[in-house]
């Protein structure tokens, strides 16, 4: 009987409806007596529901009981837990919240609030058994976490960073939970996913409490289920998600489980992020990111984590959100409307950050009434769509409202902020709104332990900015072997690396490579995408056996080997946010051969550190001629330059750098405590930020 087990520190009464089956079907309630499987008793490691452990009674303890008004239909056990008023903490002194008592809700909760979240909230302490079918690798999970519980309690040791659950730890800093629709290395198309990747873990070595939320889209073997479920309104439909939690690099990543992300996916989540193929969407991506936006809400309400030395317990509603692109663009709108109108998260701040404004989340005005928001949002989201001409009817626009109704905006490098005021064809019909509230622009940093080319395990000869010279033939060798092209150190080789679509510029490559090919020297790309620049590449290898290689599949081996083997990188895009390539080639030694746009301009230095071809065209129906001129005359420039002591200064220049986001942690730390959430302080203490193994992510 679960009350037997845990009788010398809980109460057991009879209870109001605080307790009740949550599940999407809604099942009839179960009898009395029905037994009740104790979650927060043998919780995953690092995760609690709020109970508490070693809760002994005493002078400065309570009985948590619920406000709720008791039924007469159903009589059934609550669980009244005792725990500390209040635990002192290393910075302040923090307010132990009623969190299991009340199913989750917080004491500054209205009562009218809790009543009406109770249906969700309530579940966190105690869940009946066989709410939900466990699939294959669930099963397996569970079977592996109790061995591993096993084997700790025959050694009868601690993890060190693991403390007792009933004491909040606070330290310095802010509390920051990031919000994105992708997180690498578990999901990635793109920046966004490396940002999400790369800034938390530096966010969290400053001395920050730092969480991802992201969706679920694989069985990622390291995200263990956190026995925690939340009921939440998507469309016209209540839909339950779980929260799967792992903590890596000081970070705690979240993920939100729920079939609208995970049955679309079996197997690698490459490519079917956002639809079935690239360039066409899911028809429920609303509802998708809309449950998202809702889910990173509750996040730091309802999970507490112990894995950190210098944090524990609950978030609490001191926080400030990052939202990232428009698929998180309604957080600022439910948190306004849903949360801070019943004074709860009185105090968070949200901060909006554009990672490529192309996308906007642009759909029909009569599909506002799906994302169950009040009209007075209504002119947040409204928009005329310019580029349908004529314009037919209204639409609503997610990253508009986005940018209106968060406390700040921000964009991932100084120059693509200022192009994205610059006009209506770099800021794509928003440049007026964001004149209106202003934007701040900070580079990006990079992931220095992945790329790095003193310990890569891809390629042939590892080196440094004292020996790349020695070893730059010899990798150059191993890769003109393994791509098939005519092995000689002293021919230069240009690559490129990255999606073959008009946005990146490929098409402007491909169309200036038989202008150039005549010179002395050899083109190497790598990448996927449109298969029309995929079938256009294949036809120039064909035309040019001894000069041109497509390597038409991503290869991540093959990546690094051209990065550690190539002399110049060409990054031909029309137009970039920040962009990432270009930092790893530097890291490598690689001079860029860039466009003149966005974040190109910030981290490549002409004659220092590479070689700018000027600004591109941004329309993407045509090749322009003038940027095929611009292209072929950059690459004889830079040909020029191979092989001169200019040139070996200039790979030095690239070494010397400090690419990483150590920098940029510290510009975005400065940001966010412009924001004036309660409680934010610099921090002072944090975890160093350690590599992470890509194989601990992988899926079955």
């Amino acid at each position: 009987m679960f009350t037997d087990s845990i009788k010398s520190w809980v109460t057991v009464v009879k209870p109001p409806l605080a307790l009740r089956h949550v599940s999407s079907a809604r099942p009839s309630l179960p009898p009395h007596g029905f037994k009740y499987r104790r979650l927060a008793a043998f919780p995953p490691h690092g995760v609690h529901a709020g109970l508490g452990q070693h809760c002994a009674r005493g002078a400065n303890e309570r009985e948590v009981k619920s406000p709720l008004p008791s039924s007469s239909s159903h009589e059934r056990e609550r669980v009244c837990v005792r725990i500390p008023m209040a635990a002192v903490t290393s910075s302040r002194f923090i307010s132990r919240t009623s969190c299991s008592g009340y199913g989750g809700a917080f004491d500054s909760e209205s009562m009218t609030f809790q009543s009406r979240r109770v249906p969700y909230l309530r579940t966190l302490a105690t869940t009946y058994e066989g709410l939900r079918t466990r699939n294959v690798v669930d099963s397996r999970q569970m079977q592996l976490n109790a061995k591993a519980t096993s084997r700790q309690a025959r050694r009868g040791t601690r993890h060190a960073s693991q403390r007792p659950w009933a004491i909040v730890v606070c330290g310095s800093g802010m509390n920051l939970v990031f919000v994105g629709a992708e997180v690498a290395p578990w999901s990635k198309t793109g920046g966004l996913g490396d940002v999400l990747g790369g800034l938390p873990p530096a966010m969290a070595a400053n001395g920050h409490r730092v969480m991802t939320v992201a969706p679920r889209y694989d069985q990622y073997k390291d995200g263990w289920d956190t026995s925690i479920s939340v009921e939440l309104k998507v469309g016209d439909r209540m839909e339950t998600v779980r929260f799967f939690h792992c903590y890596k690099r000081g970070v705690d990543r979240v993920f939100v489980d729920h079939p609208m992300f995970l049955e679309k996916v079996w197997g690698k989540t490459g490519g079917k992020i956002y639809g079935p193929v690239t360039g066409t969407d899911y028809g429920d991506n609303q509802l998708r990111f809309s449950l998202l936006c809702q889910a990173a809400l509750e996040a730091p309400r309802v999970l507490h984590f112990n894995n950190s030395k210098y944090h524990s317990g609950p978030y609490g509603e001191d926080v400030v959100f990052i939202a990232n692109d428009w698929h998180t663009a309604l957080l600022p709108c439910y948190l306004k409307t849903m949360y801070q109108s019943h004074d709860i998260y009185k105090n968070a701040k949200v901060a909006f950050c554009i990672h490529n404004i192309a996308y906007q989340g642009r759909f029909a005005f009569s599909d506002f009434a799906r994302l169950n928001l009040p009209d007075k949002f209504k002119s947040s989201f409204d928009f005329i769509d310019g580029y349908d001409k004529p314009v037919k009817g209204r639409k609503i626009n997610w990253m508009k409202a986005g940018i209106i109704e968060s406390d700040r905006i921000l964009t991932v490098s100084p120059y693509y902020a200022q192009e994205l005021v610059s006009g209506v064809e770099k800021g794509v019909e928003l440049d007026n709104i964001l004149r209106m509230t202003g934007i701040t622009g900070i580079v990006n940093g990079m992931d220095t332990n992945e790329w790095n080319p003193s310990t890569d395990k891809y390629i042939s000869a590892n080196y440094d900015a004292t020996t790349v010279m020695d070893a730059k033939p010899l990798n150059k060798e191993a890769l003109q072997a393994e791509v098939g092209l005519p092995v000689d150190p002293k021919i230069p080789v240009i690559a490129f690396i990255g999606r073959l679509e008009e946005q990146k510029g490929s098409d402007i490559l491909a169309a200036a490579i038989p202008e150039f090919i005549d010179e002395d020297v050899q083109v190497i790309v790598l990448g996927t995408g449109k298969k029309k620049l995929e079938h256009q590449l294949a036809l120039l290898e064909t035309m040019f056996p001894d000069k041109v290689r497509a390597h038409l599949k991503f290869n991540v081996p093959l990546a690094h080997g051209i990065m550690a083997g190539a002399d110049i990188l060409a990054v031909t895009s029309r137009f970039e946010p920040c962009g990432l390539i270009q930092l790893q080639a530097m890291q490598y030694g690689i001079p860029p051969m860039c466009s003149t746009t966005g974040g190109l301009v910030d981290t490549v230095k002409e004659g220092y550190t590479g070689f700018h071809m000027g600004p591109f065209n941004v329309e993407c129906d045509v090749v322009d001629k003038a940027d095929v001129k611009k292209l072929v005359k950059t690459v004889k420039r830079a040909l020029k330059v191979y092989g001169t002591p200019a040139f070996a200064e200039m790979i030095q220049n690239c070494m010397a750098q400090d690419l990483s986001w150590k920098g940029p942690a510290k510009k975005w730390e400065q940001f966010l405590l412009s924001l004036g959430a309660a409680s934010s302080e610099p921090g002072i203490d944090g975890e160093e930020v350690a590599p992470l193994a890509v194989e601990n992510v992988a899926t079955p």
